[in-house]
């Protein structure tokens, strides 16, 4: 059902670096994360680049958004300034440099398709192809890989179309009563919500049906070990200096 790891620095680097930057996986690591979740879109040249909001602006220096600019465009821009002078200098990385690093530290993970308003199927189609090309050799071998997730349904869909060899997770902020029938149309693994939407009632129902479950973003250690009671799988945090990594 979840054969990932529990605990997920979250962005990268949780609350202690700049969020979906190289500096953030770094340090995650140094706190023992070996598994990350960050999110993936498209620049303006189709290329996968790892950033949040689709506008810039808040950690990101510029003004429009990100589908206007191109990778390299992206990757000159200040993406680290913001949350602290020792991060000045940090760029928007491509989805490729992410995965080289987190390949070459051994850290699993979870990568969340976050297309652009509009570009959902696009998105989907060109994270699930870049993912499955990267880890070529470890789908042959039948290795762990990554987990695909995202919040929308077109882009879990074309993902699906494009890599149907990597899993995926649906992410919902509130589990909604016919998750079980759409579950089964996406033909995900897991089922990824806000952890102050759960409900012991509702953790039990998703466990039994057969389903990983995963939860975000939980920050102390009394609700990560609650949730954990409940039959959750995993869950990604902020609080890395709180929360030990467990694998």
């Amino acid at each position: 059902m979840w054969p990932y790891p529990r605990t997920l620095a979250h962005r990268g680097g949780g609350t202690l670096a700049p969020e979906n930057t190289l500096a953030a996986l770094r340090c995650g690591l140094a706190y023992g994360y070996r598994a990350v979740e960050f999110d993936v879109m498209l620049a303006s040249d189709g290329v996968p680049v790892v950033v949040h909001d689709p506008e810039l602006g808040r950690t990101v220096a510029g003004s429009g958004h990100v589908n206007d600019y191109t990778a390299a465009q992206l990757g000159a821009m200040e993406a680290g300034a913001w949350f602290g002078p020792a991060f000045a200098g940090e760029g928007v990385p491509t989805f490729e440099a992410v995965v080289d690093y987190c390949k070459a530290q051994r850290i699993w993970m979870n990568i969340e398709i976050k297309p652009a308003p509009g570009f959902d199927v696009p998105t989907g189609k060109t994270v699930a192809r870049a993912t499955r090309d990267c880890f070529a050799k470890e789908i042959a071998a039948g290795e762990l890989l990554p987990l695909l997730s995202s919040f929308s349904i077109a882009a879990l869909d074309a993902a699906r179309e494009a890599a149907p060899e990597l899993a995926r997770g649906w992410l919902v902020e509130q589990i909604p009563e016919d998750w079980v029938k759409k579950a089964k149309e996406l033909d995900v693994v897991a089922i990824h919500c806000d952890h102050q939407q759960l409900t012991p009632e509702l953790a039990r129902e998703v466990k039994e049906a057969g389903y990983g479950l995963f939860c975000y973003t939980v920050n102390t250690p009394e609700r990560a070990s609650e949730l954990l009671a409940w039959g959750v799988d995993g869950f990604c945090t902020d609080r890395i200096d709180l929360i030990t990594a467990v694998e």
